[in-house]
């Protein structure tokens, strides 16, 4: 089995917005993983997004990111969990979107593209618009997050099939979890040989 980089991106939530939540993993555990540790790091992020600025992220872009982030994350939790959201953390992403007017200009050089944002603002500006979109809109109906209590990462399912978020880690730690369950229900605690339901193949990940 291939190991998996805690330090590798996640480009599979569905959306750009969504993989800015995952550039943190394990959040609400005792040590989340930080993605974004460096100036450079978010760059190569952005880079990824197609959103690179013409200047290149400084330290305060990084601050800028990762409160983004964790505003943009309180908002998705209280949209899939059908809750009124926090206020401060929408009175904060008002704030940001009055800071930050990144005005569309459009090229045709193939296909249609957009004027590449100028600062690092205005690339998270166009990142916290599209989640205001998703999470004010029908398409809020296909958000989900991941049962993990540690993880709690948002994705977009709308077939509504998803147990587990893309994370390779989080779907392996569930469906041990469990087996272990239903194992322990099905000899009483005893721990006898296992039966056919025991396998993690039973249609443990839809």
């Amino acid at each position: 089995m291939v190991k998996e980089d805690p330090l590798a991106f996640r480009f599979d939530c569905g959306a750009i917005w969504l993989n800015l939540l995952a550039t943190q993993g394990r959040t609400f555990s005792a040590s989340p993983v930080e993605r974004l540790a460096t100036p450079g790091r978010l760059a190569e992020w952005l880079e990824r997004c197609e959103l690179t600025p013409a200047r290149p992220p400084d330290d305060d872009d990084l601050h800028r990111a990762r409160a983004l982030r964790e505003t943009l994350r309180l908002l998705a939790l209280a949209t899939v969990d059908r809750r009124p959201p926090p206020a401060a953390a929408v009175a904060d992403l008002v704030a940001f979107l009055a800071e930050h007017d990144d005005p569309i200009r459009l090229t045709a050089d193939g296909h249609l593209r957009r004027e590449p944002p100028q600062r690092t603002a205005d690339a998270l500006a166009r990142i916290a618009r599209q989640a205001v979109d998703q999470m004010t809109g029908a398409d809020r109906f296909a958000l989900r997050s991941c049962p993990e209590q540690d993880c709690r990462g948002v994705f977009v399912d709308p077939p509504g099939r998803r147990r587990w978020c893309p994370s390779p880690a989080c779907a392996s730690r569930g469906r041990v979890r469990a087996l272990r369950a239903r194992r322990s229900a099905a000899d009483g605690g005893g721990g006898g040989a296992p039966s056919a339901l025991d396998r993690p193949e039973h249609g443990e990940d839809r």
